[in-house]
């Protein structure tokens, strides 16, 4: 045989690699996958080309001169208005002068600079957190900036001291509020939930009573039922002349109601710990404590990450919620905007807007727990 037929013998057909490979794989692998597969580029050829001419095509962009990061750039002569936008596409020059209040609500404008600083230290400290991985103490550095971070979020923000001006919290609004409720409940839920999964196991017949009569309750019962309960039958405790701020009452609210839901989601966890390994503590002489943190509740953690953050991305879309209460979030804000008589009816821009942000948020949260699986996965993947 010659030598360049033998050659071509050793190349595998186009239809076993490549593109072709993946689509009979994906996308023909049998009859029901074919007829599924041609109903939805149907589906996209008729819904598509209109998607796109509202959001690109033939919508409007004119957004006159804008100052970015101190330089001046042109786009259009000057910026689009409501009544020249015209209705048959998006008009996105309303998100542009509206951009501030999206972000940060009533937030007074001559002190954007301290909720900006909060945004850039936040970013430092998830750069932070990836440099300092070598470090002999990175566990110290990163409680120290755990414990130091929320401090001076609370100062940059709301001010006090006889420093920097104090702002209300309820000219806090936007995506910024947003922020706010989702991460503080999130972050607060977590130890509160572990403790109380870790109550409905316990051996102490009063705790488990208390954690499951809390955890039975509080998911028995709607979230907006626990907001208005906080909003106006909490107050009704104090004494005259006391109150609470309605924000922080919210925050306690959600945090409360969503740590019931992080216990289970840590329960399921431990009840897929084999019983070998409870056993194996108690043989070498661990302390209750000592088993808990150092044998059962890296491994139960480990197993619950993808439910973990599957209830985090709830919250962080259950804070909508805060509206009923009075609190302007980040959907809330985009409504109020589009209500206003210079730019009325251009509601479905904002929503979009809003979509397309929180996208973006829950879209790296769930990779970010991707990794995480990958990062803390201890079994043979072989």
């Amino acid at each position: 045989m010659p030598i360049n037929e033998l050659q071509d013998t050793r190349i595998p057909p186009k239809s076993q690699i490549g593109a072709l490979l993946w689509l009979k794989e994906n996308l023909f692998s049998t009859w029901t996958n074919s007829v599924l597969t041609a109903i939805s580029l149907y589906l996209l050829y008729i819904c598509l080309p209109p998607l796109l001419n509202w959001l690109l095509i033939s919508a409007n962009f004119s957004f006159g001169t804008v100052n970015i990061f101190g330089f001046n750039i042109q786009f259009s002569e000057e910026m689009a208005t409501n009544s020249n936008c015209g209705r048959s596409a998006a008009c996105w020059p309303f998100i542009y002068e509206k951009f501030d209040m999206f972000i940060y609500g009533f937030y007074p404008r001559e002190e954007l600079w301290r909720p900006n600083a909060v945004f850039a230290i936040t970013a430092l400290l998830f750069i932070s957190a990836k440099l300092i991985k070598s470090l002999k103490h990175k566990n110290k550095i990163l409680l120290s900036f755990i414990i130091l971070y929320p401090i001076i979020s609370y100062f940059l923000l709301l001010g006090g001291f006889g420093i920097i001006p104090v702002v209300e919290t309820y000219k806090l609004g936007g995506l910024m509020l947003t922020l706010i409720i989702a991460s503080f409940g999130i972050i607060i839920s977590f130890p509160l939930g572990v403790l109380l999964a870790l109550g409905r196991q316990s051996e102490l017949s009063t705790v488990r009573f208390f954690s499951v009569i809390y955890i039975e309750f509080i998911r028995a019962v709607p979230l907006i039922t626990i907001l208005f309960m906080a909003s106006n039958v909490l107050p009704l405790f104090f004494d005259a002349g006391i109150s609470m701020d309605k924000l922080v009452r919210a925050l306690i609210a959600i945090t409360l109601f969503q740590a019931a839901y992080m216990a289970e989601v840590v329960r399921g966890g431990l009840q897929a710990i084999p019983k070998g390994q409870y056993e194996a503590a108690d043989a070498i002489g661990l302390s209750y404590f000592q088993k808990n943190i150092l044998i059962v509740l890296p491994q139960a953690l480990k197993i619950s990450i993808p439910n973990i953050v599957g209830s985090s991305i709830s919250l962080f879309k259950d804070t909508t919620l805060v509206l009923i209460i009075g609190l302007m979030d980040f959907l809330a804000v985009v409504t109020g905007a589009a209500a206003d008589k210079e730019w009325l009816g251009r509601h479905l821009e904002g929503y979009v807007f809003v979509a397309m942000v929180l996208w973006v948020m829950l879209y790296t949260m769930s990779r970010y727990s991707k990794k995480l699986e990958l990062r803390f996965n201890t079994e043979n993947k072989n």
